[in-house]
């Protein structure tokens, strides 16, 4: 089962309104299946299937996909009756996942997610990411990473890809133009944590309690926080166009973050 993998499935997803007035982000669909099903799926085939979902904005909307998976997922014939009767009659790669869907608060933010879900993390490390973006990510090599330099907490690093096309220009003269290339402003936050359990300690169960702002800022300047430098695919789905991207990419046959079978 590996270590517990803790996801952020709270948040209320405004810049994708398109979907998220019905719907939390981590529901938003990619090839039929919801965007955190993938997510999921890339931690399983690193080995870790027991799965920690910090709920907030429509909270139940994942609830009710868990309840009800057997019976989305595979044909079944149901006995009517007062002691009525299920039989499901296919299998599906999921099973054996271990999934614990923790009410966090509907404002509450990132931070104290984590820290009022941490009570049903097992052990003394544990993985953490967003739910909404994909990745191929080696997980078992962060982990190694992680593991080899001994500090609290590791962050994956990512080079951002520009929204807009790059001008490289001599004077008023474009002389190369690039579309969608990674920029040159360095690294920055792709999700894909490992943490210790002592990390813990820097973070409250306040609603106001963002792990992006304080939390960070102190590990880093305590010496505590170290970067696992990504060079492949990472997408996060913030907008519309965002989805529509992805699902293209499914639709191709190859998706980049699809590392399972």
């Amino acid at each position: 089962m590996g270590l517990t993998t803790m996801i952020l499935c709270g948040g209320l997803g405004t810049r994708l309104r398109e979907e998220t007035e019905y719907r939390p982000k981590p529901m938003v669909e990619i090839g039929g299946r919801p965007i955190l099903w993938h997510i999921m799926n890339l931690y399983a085939f690193h080995g870790h299937s027991d799965f920690v979902l910090c709920l907030g904005y429509k909270g139940d909307r994942i609830k009710d996909y868990f309840l009800n998976y057997e019976a989305h997922q595979s044909d079944f014939t149901i006995e009517l009756g007062r002691s009525r009767s299920i039989t499901y009659h296919d299998s599906h790669a999921e099973a054996g996942w271990r999934v614990t869907l923790a009410e966090t608060g509907l404002m509450t933010q990132t931070g104290a997610r984590i820290k009022r879900a941490s009570r049903y993390v097992r052990g003394d490390r544990f993985l953490l990411t967003y739910g909404d973006g994909v990745s191929n990510v080696d997980i078992t090599a962060l982990l190694a990473f992680h593991r080899q330099h001994g500090k609290l907490v590791t962050v994956t690093g990512i080079v951002p890809i520009s929204r807009f096309g790059e001008l490289l220009a001599d004077g008023d003269k474009v002389v190369q133009f690039n579309e969608k290339t990674r920029t040159q402003t360095g690294l920055v936050s792709g999700g894909f944590f490992v943490f210790e359990r002592d990390a813990l300690e820097y973070l409250t169960d306040e609603e106001t309690c963002v792990l992006e702002r304080e939390p960070l800022e102190r590990l880093a300047s305590d010496g505590q926080l170290a970067v696992y430098r990504h060079r492949g695919f990472w997408h996060c789905m913030d907008t519309y166009r965002d989805v529509q991207q992805l699902n293209q990419l499914w639709n191709k046959g190859q998706p980049p973050w699809k590392v399972w079978e």
